[in-house]
Order: structure tokens, then C-alpha cells, then sequence
């Protein structure tokens, strides 16, 4: 995974978020109507079911499904997935207003990691790109050439662009997409007390006008120790498959699919999140290879480990994501 083609783990598709980043609510919303109509999507009373304009319901089906959080069903419209219900439920969900920051970077991991990815331009941003400040031109010139190289049909200049103005909406506090920002328009995009990534004019070397979108690599510090370590052996589950293994922390910190470049940290940042965790949850330690690589080790399954982490860290939620 870690030398794979870029995005060859992504769908081939741009702009399917309508222009709209997940604003706070939406999930909780869908999630909420779905378990009532699984057509609810689908059907002609929906902005008033939902309570949005008619422009977004295309845009919450979409970060729904990109999330993995509701999966179409041909006979049905689209359904909760078990992933939704131990976020989302009302009653035992683990944090269905999205209250804690875990849970943002906890819905940011399982977006990005997804396989397939829905957004493959968040994915070259934060798990393929070798600068920390792009301009937009240049940005923009390198997912089409990247998704070019992946075998896809050339996107087109206006989706891949519409991809980076979301992408930045998304993330980026007083981003100069919204020159007017008012305090409760920051308040729609959650996503951004993360403080991942910024936007700014670029320097003259950049040679253009338009503005940079710059990567906060070190903005996972932030970051719960519990999140770090269930993404730490996420990946490691779907490197090496469910039995006991071990998987080096710089890979995990270097794989272009990887918690460190995902989730913005660094091998350092991850070595404490997973001691730290290791000393509350059984299955797992750091531990030193021959040649003195700190290595994550796991004697049971990578994907059970995760789940029990998650649960320490969410103790109201029932059941299993």
C-alpha cells in the first residue's frame, strides 16, 4: 500500500460534493432519516425532511457514503452502516453531535483511509504531496496528472478545482474563499478547529495568483493518543490481514496511506500515542527490532485491538463499528 500508484485506491471522480463540505448536523440528519426511510435521499419532500435547500441533499448523500456512514441499497435507497450507528445512534451512539474532537479525527481517518477513497484530491494533499504549500494552480496541475497516471479520464479543470475551493472550505479557518466569513459560517465546518490546513495569498516564487493551501504537518500532536494508536492498527489490518503481526512505525508514519501522513504526525508523535495506549489496552506494545526499528506489535488482531481502543475512548457507545 505504501508503493502503490497514487489514488489507484480511489474512485475516479471529482466534485461529487456539489461544492459543499460536510457542515455540522448533516450527518446526524441523514443518519437520523435513514433509519426512519431508507428513500428518504430519494425522495421529493427531502429538503423539507432534512431542512436544507435543494442543492445540498446530493451533497449529504455523498459525504454519508464517503464517510462510510450509509451504503446504498439497490431495493431500498441507502441504509445506516454499522459504522453509522456507533457513531451516529441517539440512544447509545458514541458521540452523535460530534461534540469531541476525537470524533472529527476520527471521521477525517476513515474519509481519507477509505478503499475505496471518495475524494481523491483530499487523499493527494495529505497522503502524496511532497510540499508543504502548494498554490492552487500548481495543486490542481498535479492531481490531474496524477489521476492521469492512475489510468483515469482526465478530470476537468472546473472539478479538480471545485475539489481544492471545498478541500479548503473544509479545513482552512478564514479561508479567502469566504472574504465575508461571518462567526456562525465558521461554525458550519466543523472540520476546521482541527487546524490541518490554512490558506493564504502565494509568495511571488510561486509565480502565480492564486492562493496557497498549506499542510500543518504538525497538527496531529492534537490528536488523541486513542485515535493515533486504532489508526496505527487499522492500517496495519489492512497491510497484513487479521492475524499477530508487526509493522515498523516508520512505515506507519511515512506509507502515503498511513495514520502519520493522514492524520498529520510524525513517527515520534505516534511511538507515544501507541505506548501510551499499550499501557491501558492488552494485545499490542512497541518493541525493538534486530537492526533497532521501534515496531508495533500485535499478538492478537489488529481490527479487534482497534475496536477495544475505540471503546475506551468512547465508553457510552454499544456495539462494534
Amino acid at each position: 500500500m505504501g508503493t502503490q500508484e497514487p489514488l489507484t485506491d480511489c474512485l475516479p471522480a471529482f466534485g461529487r460534493h456539489h461544492g459543499y463540505p460536510p457542515r455540522y448536523g448533516w450527518l446526524r440528519k441523514v443518519h437520523l432519516a435513514l433509519q426512519d426511510d431508507p428513500g428518504t435521499l430519494r425522495r421529493p419532500d427531502a429538503t423539507v425532511i432534512l431542512g436544507v435547500g435543494s442543492s445540498m441533499i446530493p451533497a449529504m448523500r455523498f459525504w454519508s457514503q464517503a464517510f462510510g456512514l450509509a451504503s446504498p441499497s439497490p431495493a431500498r435507497g441507502h441504509v445506516p452502516t454499522a459504522r453509522g450507528q456507533w457513531l451516529l445512534d441517539d440512544e447509545h451512539g458514541a458521540d452523535p453531535f460530534l461534540e469531541e474532537p476525537a470524533s472529527l479525527y476520527l471521521l477525517h481517518w476513515w474519509l481519507l483511509s477509505a478503499a475505496p477513497c471518495h475524494v481523491p484530491s483530499w487523499r493527494y494533499l495529505f497522503g502524496h504531496s511532497g510540499l508543504r504549500s502548494n498554490s492552487r494552480k500548481l495543486l490542481q496541475a498535479e492531481i490531474t496528472r496524477t489521476a492521469h497516471r492512475a489510468g483515469w479520464k482526465t478530470p476537468t479543470p472546473s472539478a479538480v478545482a471545485s475539489d481544492i475551493t471545498c478541500l479548503v472550505s473544509m479545513y482552512a479557518p478564514g479561508a479567502p474563499d469566504q472574504p465575508r466569513e461571518r462567526v456562525e459560517d465558521a461554525l458550519f465546518n466543523p472540520f476546521r478547529s482541527l487546524h490541518m490546513l490554512t490558506s493564504g495569498p502565494a509568495p511571488n516564487d510561486f509565480g502565480d495568483r492564486t492562493h496557497t493551501v498549506t499542510l500543518d504537518r504538525t497538527a496531529g500532536q492534537s490528536c488523541p493518543a486513542a485515535i493515533l494508536a486504532y489508526a496505527s492498527l487499522d492500517y496495519a489490518a489492512r497491510l497484513a490481514g487479521p492475524g499477530p503481526g508487526t509493522i515498523t512505525v516508520s512505515r506507519l508514519a511515512s506509507d502515503s496511506a498511513g495514520p502519520g501522513r493522514l492524520l498529520l504526525t510524525d513517527a515520534p508523535g505516534l511511538l507515544r500515542a501507541l505506548r501510551s495506549m499499550s499501557a491501558r489496552h492488552e494485545g499490542f506494545a512497541v518493541t525493538e527490532s534486530a537492526a533497532g526499528e521501534d515496531l508495533l506489535a500485535y499478538s492478537a488482531p489488529p481490527s479487534t485491538i482497534a475496536e477495544n481502543i475505540l471503546a475506551g475512548a468512547f465508553p457510552q457507545a454499544r456495539g462494534s463499528q
